[in-house]
């Protein structure tokens, strides 16, 4: 999952401090700016960073789409209007960063593809600023793996079986610490009609485990 972070290594306030840094210096980033220009959006980076030490939950997703690019908050699309039902909670508990931490495979919209779909995030974001950020929050309740970008990342080979549909199903072997997920991006309607049993099974379980982290 995320590096060993012992307790007691940072001060409260230092390690605040440092996330504010952390935070900072991935704001500023702007390592995929030659790549995003050739885009057919050509636009600029713009890191969406959405995360502070104390989060009781952390939703480790994808990468922010053209709407979260221009509003600068994460999941502020009908993705994340579904990903809030699905955890049975409101934007304004969802947006306080000392509940809810979102940490995406890669900070900045990525740009489209020729089908007009968004392009992957780029692998060296993640591989510049991931484990930083894991160590910067330390061990969270609840870790929310939105999509399989973010299954293969945090868990590795349990991830790579069988692809989302198979990863999801194996849900009850990870939770209550760990709910794998799929997309909630409306491309993901038609899984979610042919996989009734997330509705039935996985969600109860997850807004259950929230309520109990946020309590």
């Amino acid at each position: 999952m995320k590096p060993e972070v012992r307790s007691g290594e940072v001060p409260p306030a230092r390690a605040a401090d440092r996330s504010g840094d952390l935070a900072a210096r991935i704001a500023g980033c702007r390592i995929c700016a030659a790549r995003f220009a050739a885009t057919a959006t050509a636009h600029a980076p713009r890191p969406v960073v959405w995360f502070r030490p104390g989060a009781r939950i952390l939703v480790a997703g994808q990468a922010p789409g053209l709407r979260v690019h221009k509003a600068g908050r994460p999941f502020l699309d009908p993705s994340g209007d579904r990903l809030r039902d699905w955890m049975g909670i409101g934007a304004d508990r969802f947006y306080d960063r000392g509940r809810v931490a979102v940490v995406p495979m890669a900070f900045c919209f990525p740009g489209y593809d020729a089908t007009g779909a968004d392009l992957p995030p780029p692998p060296v974001c993640a591989a510049t600023w991931h484990h930083h950020v894991m160590a910067a929050l330390g061990e969270v309740p609840l870790t929310l793996l939105v999509g399989g970008y973010a299954h293969r990342w945090h868990m590795g080979h349990a991830a790579t079986m069988g692809g989302v549909t198979q990863t999801v199903a194996r849900w009850r072997d990870h939770a209550p610490r760990v709910f794998p997920l799929p997309h909630p991006s409306w491309r993901n309607t038609g899984w979610l009609k042919r996989n009734p049993w997330f509705a039935d099974e996985v969600l109860p379980a997850l807004r259950a485990r929230v309520t109990e982290v946020l309590s």
